[in-house]
């Protein structure tokens, strides 16, 4: 028997990378998790999955009635019918007469059984393969004790291995206790959270907890609730994946500028350019992704900060022309809602782009932009450094782009990640002759010998231009300069 046919897949494929498979058959799994976690479609599309592969399945609710399971279902473009069933478990009508209520034996007593039988009949009638009991919560009520609870919790467990079921029970963790009884019993533990940050969408993640006896992936995964099921995005590893290329320099369409960064960039190396707004920063970028497409590479550009609509139109004054590069394929231009987005749904889509289209420059614009998907700045430099370790070990080039606070003078990035990019370039503004204007040096190159000058540049329509090094100024890099001498500056139409 093959590996594979041990597993019983959920129909998710984040989840079922993240468990190495999916399930192994014939156990009990619990997944808890508070009301609006998205158990109920995790479930849903577990039974669905077996569907697909002749596995009949029972969905058993105590919580919700068939009615809303099925617009549930509905709302996602599914539809439960054979081999999939739902069976609405309600307590009996005699346990709700008050007339027949016992005074010698407690009422809770006679539903913890009558639940537990009509759950057994359910089985034998229709022998599935898959199981969901949801939830949980409603049996540790009857139970009312963490021994009875515990005690009907294994006999519902051995029930179901002795019938070969796959089972899923659901908890919603609505007690007041948090009964860790199931941890205990259940062969796996997958466990789902939701946040609501102070701005942007709520932010849901899951974390396997344990599976007895098989490895799986750590952590916390980031996962959304969309129309069509549940999408989950494993924990980003970079260590896991490596991809055998030829380490070459990568020019850009300005030899003053290859000149400047020792002969160019290398393949599968981070480029970081560092600056106050405005001072070209996304051009710079530009100019190696364009120059990649016109290598017939493809190129990715991921926007947090700036419109489409107005980055094409400047573009286009600059000489570029995106939409045209878009049209014909191999560049991919993505706008990114931060407070929309969490930080693993982007990295997927960046992975995305290398793995399956085969994007060999990525461009992130900006840091700024990026940091807001992230609730703390230390989780914002382990994402980044795991996301730049998979794109370097892919031979694809990364260029990112962080804002500084400020002008002139004394400036700080929102967040330090120098030490991550393998080269940084440094623009900065600086006064002089009664005019501002901009400088370019590289502060970092780890991959080759660069320029320690710092140049003068001019932004226009013909792109970047670089003059020559000032050597008669020093403090440029304050953005104040002091004049030591005769210097060549940029003049209008002249380097």
């Amino acid at each position: 028997m093959k590996s594979e046919s041990l597993k019983a897949g959920t129909g998710i494929e984040g989840l079922d990378d993240i468990l190495v498979g999916g399930f192994r058959r014939g156990r009990v799994y619990l997944l808890e998790g508070s009301p609006g976690t998205g158990k109920t479609t995790i479930a849903a599309q577990f039974l669905l999955e077996g569907a697909k592969h002749g596995e009949p399945g029972l969905y058993i609710t105590l919580s919700e009635t068939e009615e809303e399971l099925r617009e549930t279902a509905e709302s996602h473009g599914w539809t439960f019918g054979s081999p999939n069933a739902i069976f609405e478990l309600v307590p009996p009508e005699s346990l709700l007469d008050d007339q027949q209520q016992q005074s010698l034996l407690y009422s809770s007593d006679l539903e913890l059984g009558e639940t537990t039988k009509r759950i057994f009949e359910a089985i034998e009638g229709k022998s599935p393969k898959r199981v969901v009991l949801d939830s949980l919560s409603e049996i540790r009520l009857l139970a009312q004790s963490s021994l009875r609870y515990r005690r009907q919790v294994l006999a519902l467990k051995h029930y179901f291995s002795r019938n070969d079921a796959t089972v899923l029970m659901l908890d919603d963790l609505t007690t007041e206790n948090l009964d860790k009884t199931v941890h205990s019993v259940a062969h796996g533990v997958i466990r789902l959270e939701e946040t609501a940050p102070d701005y942007g969408a709520e932010r849901r993640r899951l974390r396997v907890i344990k599976y007895r006896g098989q490895r799986f992936r750590g952590g916390h995964h980031d996962m959304v609730i969309e129309t069509g099921g549940v999408r989950v995005f494993p924990r980003l590893v970079s260590g896991e994946h490596r991809t055998e290329f030829k380490r070459e320099t990568i020019s850009s369409n300005s030899p003053a500028l290859d000149k400047l960064l020792g002969g160019g960039i290398e393949r599968g190396s981070s480029t970081l350019v560092l600056g106050p707004a405005g001072t070209g920063k996304s051009l710079v970028t530009l100019t190696f992704a364009v120059q990649a497409v016109e290598r017939g590479e493809k190129a990715a550009l991921f926007i947090f900060d700036e419109e489409l609509g107005l980055l094409f139109e400047r573009a286009r004054g600059l000489g570029i022309d995106l939409q045209a590069l878009q049209d014909g394929g191999n560049l991919l231009i993505e706008q990114v809602d931060a407070a929309e987005m969490s930080p693993g749904e982007f990295s997927q889509r960046v992975r995305s782009c290398v793995e399956s289209l085969g994007a060999r420059t990525v461009v992130i614009d900006s840091l700024n932009g990026y940091q807001q998907a992230m609730p703390e700045e230390k989780q914002l430099v382990l994402h980044m450094h795991e996301l730049l370790q998979f794109l370097n070990r892919q031979g694809a080039n990364t260029f990112l782009t962080v804002a500084q606070h400020g002008l002139v003078g004394d400036m700080q990035a929102p967040v330090d990640v120098t030490y991550l990019a393998d080269t940084v370039v440094l623009l900065r503004y600086f006064e002089a002759a009664g005019r501002v204007r901009r400088a370019i040096s590289i502060i970092k190159k780890r991959t080759s010998a660069h320029e320690d000058t710092i140049r003068e540049y001019r932004i226009g329509s013909d792109g970047i231009t670089l003059g020559e090094p000032l050597t008669n100024f020093q403090g440029v890099l304050r953005g104040v300069p002091e004049w030591i001498g005769e210097n060549t500056l940029l003049n209008d139409g002249l380097a």
